[in-house]
């Protein structure tokens, strides 16, 4: 496995784009794979056997790619910068994403997540003084605003009200969890490569889920070993699809294509996340998802392009 597109994949430049839309649509399909492993075992307990098989790929991965010399090199500030990336990209979102995933469906929950970049933009703004132009802003309030119309079955001004319940909350700790990673990975984690950054968080995370799990949990740990075939299943897909060979395909595009091209495609995201839920789980597709679904894209798209 490499990190990197390969010389045969930039010669063909048609395999890179069709990598970029498995990416999206293994990405997508975390949402109903996830809704199946959040049904039948607790959030914690479920998330450190992800990220504990997650972690031994990306460990074998990184050991066959350049040994332990990017461990190494490592300094103490990116150390605790990657144990901070850790506690927010993969602990606190790998448990909001499953506790969300127990009080919501999976298609309407992909949608909802699916704007991390509004309030990573505007977090970075206030932060980091980064530049918001009004096409930026435009694309903003479509995707807020298609959230909010999914989140409260289309009728936003409930939100005001107390119309939004535990699972929209959980969502919006999935939003703040992975903004802050974003964030942090601008502000500490310059210079480490994106494999590097990739295992060391999942194993800083994975302590913590464990420990958490240990608490709140007790009982959970042992659970899946009792489990059938079906939740492995998703669960392994969560593993090797939507981690491993997603993450791979996207850092190869990445090198191909750029990042502004590769980013494009995770706009398809959530359309996959609605369409398998769909058809596995049999999710109902209503109004309010679809007209929220599709500010919500619309908003994403604007962004892209004003960003680029």
């Amino acid at each position: 496995m490499t990190a990197v597109a390969t010389a045969p994949a930039a010669a063909r430049p048609w395999l890179v784009h069709l990598k970029l839309l498995g990416m999206a649509g293994l990405w997508g399909a975390a949402w109903p794979a996830g809704k199946v492993v959040a049904s039948q075992a607790p959030a914690l307990s479920a998330s450190s056997w992800r990220f504990a098989l997650s972690l031994l790929l990306l460990l074998g991965w990184l050991l066959a790619r350049s040994g332990a010399a990017t461990l190494k090199a490592l300094t103490p500030r990116q150390w605790a910068g990657l144990a901070l990336g850790g506690a927010l990209g993969v602990f606190g979102y790998a448990a909001f994403f499953l506790m969300g995933l127990q009080h919501l469906p999976a298609g309407r929950a992909a949608l909802v997540v699916t704007t991390n970049p509004v309030l990573t933009l505007l977090l970075a703004a206030w932060l980091l003084g980064e530049r918001l132009s009004t096409r930026i802003a435009l694309g903003m309030a479509l995707a807020v605003g298609g959230a909010a119309v999914v989140l409260t079955h289309g009728r936003p001004w409930t939100l005001f009200t107390g119309g939004a319940g535990v699972g929209e909350a959980l969502l919006l700790g999935c939003v703040v969890c992975w903004s802050g990673y974003t964030l942090l990975g601008k502000k500490l984690l310059g210079g480490i490569d994106a494999l590097t950054t990739t295992t060391v968080t999942a194993g800083f995370g994975l302590s913590l889920l464990l420990l958490s799990a240990a608490l709140f949990e007790p009982a959970g740990l042992a659970l899946p070993l009792q489990l059938g075939l079906g939740w492995w299943g998703a669960l392994l897909f969560m593993v090797v699809g939507s981690t491993v060979l997603a993450y791979a395909w996207y850092f190869e595009g990445v090198a191909a294509l750029g990042a502004g091209a590769a980013s494009a495609y995770i706009s398809l995201v959530p359309v996959f996340g609605v369409a398998i839920a769909t058809f596995w789980l049999g999710e109902a597709v209503d109004a309010s998802l679809l007209a929220g679904g599709t500010l919500v894209l619309a908003g994403m798209v604007v962004m892209n392009k004003a960003r680029r």
